[in-house]
């Protein structure tokens, strides 16, 4: 009877169809991070650091609650809890991690540093976080604690008293927040990083004018489009640049911010904005929108108000695009955008011109917004642009549409990379509208 029963299974493993795998991911494989952080360490957190005026930094890892950084660190498989230390050394940076002893073994062969110290269980591993810290000297000691950088806040409060209480008073009096290291490392990407988000963003628009082309006016919903865009990421096996749920965000009516699609019907005479974001790599993320306006039945080209509306918000990219470039803020970015707005008639526009984007869509680093306020930089609209760095950004032209407080806004929205003497575009712009006939017999507009 048993070997019936084990030939029966055996036959049955045998018919049984083998899984599809899950699509390779198109741009990066899941291998190319770990290099590439290694020489992320290597490369740029020793400029970081010398222009964060700090000489060493404390990341404390955890398993289940980890700190949001542990990825660009190594610590990211954290068991017991874990001190991964950054010394700077001239021009240079050491890293050690001190860490249980059974995760230590793991750490030798994947931690992008140059020493992984074992710590027998039981170990108070915030007392070797202060024995090698008083022998380094340092005069600044980044922690993971900020109010104005969500990344680099990782710190726990349970975790800061128990670094503090094991810090001699002069050490104490050296811990500042880790958030001006965190803006300046990973606010530059490395040439290869740049190259794969060019890549990654070419799909991302690519994406967006097929969905377009499956608009049916008067039948095809904004749900059906963003339906549509996650079917093509589960085919191509790219992830969510931002949560699910709202991502791509597609608006057919009145401009409703960062949201979910709706079960609005596409008409004659919309346009149609769509933001999203793909994920590569497991690490590298895209933010773009691309726009399409929908014919009337015997419309061959929109109505010249809408084409002014489209042309106005465009220039408004451009003029942003050209405000950025190494030395400026990111809120001179903002106010060349404002101020074309202004002579444009446009209405205003709460959000800012655009944002960081490369590990998360909002990434670290300058802000190009705060012109909006009228008030001088401040915060993140403060920090210096530097060759290297990525944006999303808007082109905006906004006017009142919809119920009290309602608009439309053009939001044009391309990633641009900062170089050395300005910035370019990572993919060709959006230069006209992609447009969506209804059905009708065709006419010229005149």
């Amino acid at each position: 009877m048993t070997r019936v029963r084990h030939a029966l299974l055996s036959a049955l493993l045998l018919a049984a169809p083998i899984a599809s795998a899950a699509p390779a991911d198109p741009i990066a494989s899941q291998d190319a991070w770990p290099r590439i952080r290694k020489e992320r360490i290597q490369k740029l957190l020793p400029q970081a650091m010398a222009r964060a005026n700090v000489d060493a930094w404390v990341v404390i890892c955890r398993e289940n609650d980890n700190d949001p950084l542990a990825i660009h660190v190594g610590c990211e498989n954290a068991g017991g809890t874990a001190a991964f230390l950054f010394l700077k050394q001239g021009a240079a940076v050491r890293g050690v991690a001190l860490s249980p002893e059974g995760e230590a073994t793991a750490l030798r062969d994947v931690a992008p540093l140059d020493e992984v110290v074992p710590l027998p269980r039981g170990t108070n591993l915030y007392a070797q976080v202060a024995s090698r810290l008083a022998a380094a000297k340092p005069k600044r000691i980044a922690v993971n604690s900020s109010t104005s950088v969500t990344v680099a806040d990782g710190l726990s409060a349970t975790q800061r008293a128990a670094l503090e209480k094991a810090l001699t008073p002069a050490l104490r009096k050296k811990l500042v927040s880790s958030e001006d290291l965190v803006s300046e490392w990973l606010s530059v990407k490395l040439p290869e990083e740049v190259d794969i988000l060019r890549k990654a963003a070419a799909l991302t628009s690519q994406m967006e004018v097929e969905a377009y082309r499956a608009v049916v006016p008067g039948k095809t919903r904004d749900v059906d489009v963003a339906r549509f865009l996650r079917k093509r990421m589960a085919e191509l096996g790219v992830g969510d640049a931002w949560a699910p749920d709202q991502n791509p965000n597609v608006q057919s009516g009145p401009t409703r911010g960062h949201s979910h699609a709706t079960e609005r019907v596409i008409q004659p005479g919309d346009f149609i904005q769509t933001d999203f974001g793909i994920r590569v790599g497991g690490m590298w993320v895209t933010d773009i929108q691309r726009f399409a306006y929908v014919l009337a039945p015997g419309e061959t080209q929109p109505p010249k108000e809408a084409l002014e509306k489209w042309e106005k918000g465009k220039k408004g990219s451009r003029i942003a695009l050209a405000t950025l470039k190494p030395g400026v803020r990111g809120w001179d970015v903002d106010k060349a955008q404002r101020d074309w707005m202004r002579e444009a008639g446009s209405a205003p526009v709460m959000w800012g011109t655009g944002h960081p984007v490369g590990y998360w869509a909002h990434d670290v680093g300058p802000a190009l917004s705060g012109a909006q306020q009228g008030k001088p930089a401040a915060g993140q609209a403060a920090r210096i642009v530097r060759p290297g760095q990525v944006f999303a950004f808007d082109g905006f032209f906004a006017w009142p549409d919809g119920g009290e407080g309602e608009q439309r806004i053009i939001a044009v929205e391309e990633m641009a990379v900062v170089t050395e003497t300005g910035a370019e575009y990572l993919i060709p712009p959006q230069e006209d509208l992609v447009l969506i006939p209804s059905p009708g017999p065709s006419r010229p507009v005149p």
